[in-house]
């Protein structure tokens, strides 16, 4: 499987987008890779926008992103909320700074917009977050999904196949990188 032997960090809070969450979850697992939730608590189940429960395993505050290859950031109203807690911030710094793959699709943009990650990338996302990241200096693009070095970019639920794609493609050429 590609992403054998990757560990791969999921952040939710309540209001997540549903599918958002799951089906990269899913896709990456299938891939081989390892996935851990995390949320702003540990063991504390968080609902989803369409009813669908996540259960977070580790505290976001507990996370380093030396432990992880790659973090994703779903949509939905979650991203909203998880942008206002200076270690989620933070850790998303972190794994920009160590150039690992940054997954965020529909509204997860908010959180990198928050992380000050995105000035000069291309970036997509819903459509009521386009005039946040023009503002923080990224450029829009209105397509599915992309990357721009190691940000993977996802526009909305319909777009997760080619989101999932692209992730699973930053991830297998990071740990092709990492073995070299």
């Amino acid at each position: 499987m590609k992403l054998d032997g990757l560990h791969v960090l999921i952040l939710v809070a309540n209001g997540f987008e549903d599918l958002e969450f799951y089906v990269p979850l899913m896709r990456l697992q299938e891939e081989g890779a390892r996935v851990t939730v995390a949320g702003i608590t540990a063991n504390e189940p968080v609902t989803g926008k369409n009813g669908l429960h996540a259960m977070p395993r580790t505290s976001i505050a507990d996370c380093s992103a030396s432990e992880y290859d790659a973090i994703v950031i779903p949509g939905g109203w979650a991203p909203d909320k998880l942008r206002r807690y200076d270690e989620v911030k933070q850790l998303v710094r972190d794994f920009n700074h160590a150039r690992k793959v940054i997954a965020m699709i529909c509204h997860g943009g908010l959180v990198g917009i928050s992380a000050g990650i995105v000035r000069g990338h291309p970036a997509v996302g819903s459509e009521g977050i386009k005039d946040d990241l023009i503002n923080a200096g990224a450029v829009w693009r209105d397509e599915p999904a992309f990357r721009s070095d190691n940000l993977v970019w996802g526009r909305v639920v319909a777009d997760i196949p080619d989101f999932c794609r692209e992730l699973v493609i930053a991830l297998a050429e990071q740990k092709s990188k990492s073995l070299h």
